[in-house]
């Protein structure tokens, strides 16, 4: 039988990891995220450490050698084209890394939670995509106080991504994350309950 393998994503600070930790818990289901697999990437000694180094100075290290992520979001963040290098030594690694876990689980139900799903075209790994969404103003409320950053700092992340309407519109489901979290994870429910084998 093949795997139905749920591509999680959404905006910035929308309530993926809420959804992950759901279906996780409370569903048993195994979690692939591409989070986890971007930091292994860039771990102490890695070749795209090395990389990323080499074009940005020394400062781009913390004294024990891992990725000064404050001083590299300063520079993404602000500009695209370094974001998009940046991106273009991830991403490849990222994709190797869920392809491996996909073959080696014996699950029948995979989350993949990947919040640049589209961004990175990564919508091939997966058989059904669910976007996570909730307003613009609570999207930037909740990242100011996670990441205690200022409101121009967290819209300038909120911009580096694709906008949420887009990614609704090109959606298998559209996990509403503006009210409760008994709510949202109704909703979760109702999206397992619906088995679906359409490709995006």
């Amino acid at each position: 039988m093949d795997k139905r393998l749920i591509g999680l994503t959404g905006g910035i600070a929308t309530g993926k990891t809420t959804v992950a930790n759901y279906l996780a818990t409370a569903k048993n289901i195994p979690i692939l995220d591409a989070d986890i697999y971007a930091r292994d990437a860039v771990a102490i000694g890695s070749p795209i450490l090395l990389a990323i180094a080499q074009r940005y100075g020394k400062h781009i290290l913390l004294p024990d050698g891992s990725l000064n992520r404050e001083q590299l979001g300063a520079i993404i963040f602000t500009q695209e084209d370094e974001r998009q290098w940046v991106e273009s030594l991830i991403h490849p690694y990222v994709v190797h890394r869920f392809q491996e876990a996909m073959v080696k689980s014996p699950s029948p139900t995979l989350v993949l939670v990947i919040p640049l799903l589209f961004e990175a075209q990564m919508t091939h790994l997966v058989t059904e995509i669910w976007v996570v969404r909730c307003s613009q103003l609570q999207q930037l409320q909740r990242l100011i106080q996670r990441n205690n950053l200022t409101p121009e700092q967290a819209q300038a992340r909120i911009n580096s991504q694709l906008s949420l309407e887009e990614k609704a519109a090109r959606a298998t489901v559209v996990l509403d994350n503006s009210s409760t979290q008994e709510s949202l994870c109704q909703q979760v429910d109702m999206a397992l309950a619906m088995s679906t084998t359409n490709k995006p």
